[in-house]
């Protein structure tokens, strides 16, 4: 069961979720860092409770055991509501929760997509339904830091839906042929069909001739929400809502170099360097 296996609390839960968080090498590192240090501990507890889960879709396993830990994390969940955590992870979460009021569900909800991410075969039937992956995946992540941020719950909630989309579909579009090559395939099936991609043949996905109009179509869907986000963000208090604006203006970044790139060249990376990623904190980090 991935590292959480504890059942005494760690020297110091804080320093403890801060390590994962390091160890990952997100992105989203220095947008963190740039909260006063009671919010960044608790970003922290969220983003290492959301590694440990991930790990666990992603790794190899039996879709028992992914499914027996998973259901593990959400007994945990319970426990951290109850104040009496058994993980690591857990003992941390419990400060960020009850200071912030964050809500059980969307700790649940980012769990139920970790379960969709965890079949050996991963398919969208609809847009519909990656919306819904979308929410699961990222947008519950954006409505626990809008939280731990202090905007609104309401204003918090909008933000998250259109920034949690734009940042999913960003990193399904960067990683198509990678996610294809584990058969796992994001853009949506009546998309592809009719466009005359096969999705059986995930190997071969970036070789048909329609998935550059297919990408196209997902990608003005995430135009449409990187500028949702933008407003929604503008009606925030901006200071608050710094790292968000870091990670819109990174993930932006990556956006549009995809774009620029095109569609059918898929087998391309694109990617922002880290020294620029740098700048960009600092840039939208310190400005008021």
């Amino acid at each position: 069961m991935s590292a959480e296996t504890a059942t005494t609390p760690p020297a110091d839960p804080a320093v403890h979720v801060t390590e994962i968080v390091k160890r990952s090498g997100t992105s989203f590192f220095w947008a963190m860092r740039m909260l006063p240090a009671e919010k960044r501990s608790a970003l922290f507890a969220v983003y290492a409770f959301c590694r440990e889960v991930d790990d666990i879709a992603d790794e190899p396993g039996t879709m028992d055991a992914k499914r027996a830990e998973l259901a593990a994390w959400r007994l945990e969940i319970d426990r951290v509501y109850e104040g009496i955590p058994k993980y690591p992870v857990g003992y941390a979460l419990v400060h960020a929760v009850r200071t912030y009021d964050l809500d059980k569900q969307d700790f649940l909800a980012v769990i139920e997509g970790m379960e969709m991410d965890a079949p050996p075969r991963v398919r969208m039937t609809d847009l519909a339904q990656l919306e819904y992956y979308c929410d699961r995946v990222a947008c519950a992540v954006g409505r626990l830091c809008t939280q731990v941020f202090g905007v609104d719950r309401e204003p918090g909630k909008v933000v998250a839906a259109a920034l949690g989309q734009a940042l999913q579909l960003t990193n399904i579009l960067r990683d198509v042929q990678e996610d294809a090559a584990r058969d796992h395939v994001y853009l949506p099936e009546d998309l592809l069909k009719a466009h005359g991609v096969d999705s059986d043949y995930a190997d071969g996905l970036a070789a048909q001739p329609g998935l550059d109009a297919v990408c196209a179509e997902v990608a003005a869907l995430a135009g449409k929400r990187f500028k949702q986000a933008e407003r929604s963000l503008s009606a925030c208090d901006r200071r608050k809502m710094r790292p968000a604006i870091i990670m819109m203006e990174v993930y932006r970044r990556v956006f549009e170099r995809l774009k620029a790139r095109g569609w059918g060249r898929i087998t391309e990376p694109v990617s922002v360097p880290k020294f620029e990623k740098l700048w960009i904190a600092l840039r939208y980090g310190l400005a008021s």
